[in-house]
Order: C-alpha cells, then structure tokens, then sequence
C-alpha cells in the first residue's frame, strides 16, 4: 500500500493498493503517483517456520517473489521518478535474520531462529540495497531493521511497538543527501551485515 500526497494544493491522500508481485499493478501504481521523493519497500511474508529439511525451492520461490523480486520490480519501476527527484531516498526494510555475521555467530541473537526462507530473502535484500547504492550514488539507498515490532506480521508477540518500529524506517526516510547510503541500520545505528 502506498500513502500519496499528490501536493499541498490540493490536499488530497490518496491510498493506492499495489501488489509487489504483479508487473501491472506496480507499473499502474508508478504511473499514477508520478513524481516520488522517497521510496519504502516494506512488503514482505515469513513463508512460515520451515526447517531447512522441509523447505522446499517452491515454499524458497514464494517468499522471494515478495520479500525480493518484489522489491526489485518496484524499484524499477519507481527508479525513473526517484533520479527526477532533488533529494531521492530509498529504505528497504530488512531484518536482523537477514544478518548473515549475526545469522552465523552461535551466541547471536537468531542462532535458533533457523528458518531459511526469510532470512535469506533479507540477506538478498541486503545485498540489493549495496548494488543499487553503488549504482545510484545521487540517492540515499539503505536497509533498515526495525526489529522485534509487534505486529499481524508476528502474531504480535513483538516486544515493541509499531511506532517503536517505524523510528528507524521514519529516520532513514528522511535523512538528506549528505546522510549515509549503502548501509544496514537499526534504531542504534549501523547493523552488523
């Protein structure tokens, strides 16, 4: 969902609905905000609590489409509105799972939360929010965690809230041109990737 301020004249809000896994309906969503200054990919399914022995390319391929291709099909089509924008930013919403140093240290914070498909769509979209920061130096592009955040997402047994959450998301959003780009970020500063 897209929350779009067509301009302070008109004082309209206009919600747009837009499925990250379709081609159409990203392409008519860029076509009808057509001008953007900041860009949040925050889509994304857990694909559910698959143990690496039970999950299949199929249950891999689903989580992807959304947590990672949909990401990428969004970006090219909102790329062209965001390189018109004095100040473009772009916020991936990633997750602390998606760390692969913390994914791999045994006394990490996920060393139990073995369930491969989320956390290496965020790891891709990790590695997504590197490339397309080098080859787009004029824009501010990052990853963010916003972490444990209590939310239909997961059952609600996050342990902050969603305005908890939206902090880091809201920071990065809105940092300027001379703010960092390429990078993973929490609500304490730079995520370990």
């Amino acid at each position: 969902m897209f929350d779009v301020n067509p301009g302070a004249a008109s004082g309209v809000d206009l919600a747009l609905a837009v499925d990250v896994t379709d081609d159409a309906s990203v392409s008519a969503a860029a076509e009808t905000v057509g001008a953007l200054d900041v860009l949040v990919n925050n889509a994304g399914i857990s694909g559910g609590r698959i143990a690496p022995s039970e999950a299949t390319a199929d249950d891999m391929r689903t989580v992807y489409e959304t947590n990672v291709f949909g990401p990428v099909r969004v970006l090219h089509a909102f790329l062209p509105l965001l390189e018109e924008s004095r100040e473009p930013v772009i916020v991936n919403v990633s997750s602390g799972v998606g760390s692969l140093a913390l994914s791999a240290d045994p006394e990490g914070p996920w060393r139990d939360a073995n369930y491969p498909m989320y956390a290496s769509s965020k790891a891709a979209l990790n590695m997504l929010t590197i490339r397309y920061a080098a080859a787009f130096p004029s824009m501010r592009i990052n990853s963010v965690d916003p972490g444990f955040t209590s939310t239909d997402f997961n059952r609600h047994r996050g342990t902050q809230t969603v305005e908890e959450g939206a902090e880091v998301i809201i920071h990065y959003a809105l940092i300027t041109p001379d703010g960092p780009t390429g990078g993973f970020f929490d609500r304490n500063g730079a995520e370990t990737w």
